[in-house]
């Protein structure tokens, strides 16, 4: 896991959660929790290829003859 949060740092953050907000919220903050991550993962896969396929064009060439 990215953050090194094991099972028992998500039980007690669960048992946070469901004394906030009772267990009858539970499905739908998780579900608002879910679709927000799938959004953002959404917008970072668009970013990622957006950055991918911008294109960077070749410095002008300059003249150094003299005149």
């Amino acid at each position: 896991m990215p953050f090194n949060i094991g099972w028992v740092e998500l039980t007690l953050i669960l048992v946070i959660v469901t004394m906030l907000f009772g267990v009858g919220k539970l499905p739908e903050v998780f579900g608002a929790v879910g679709k927000g991550i799938k959004e953002f993962r959404k917008e970072a896969g668009t970013e990622n290829k957006a950055a991918n396929a911008v294109k960077t064009e070749p410095p002008a060439e300059t003249s150094t003859e003299a005149q």
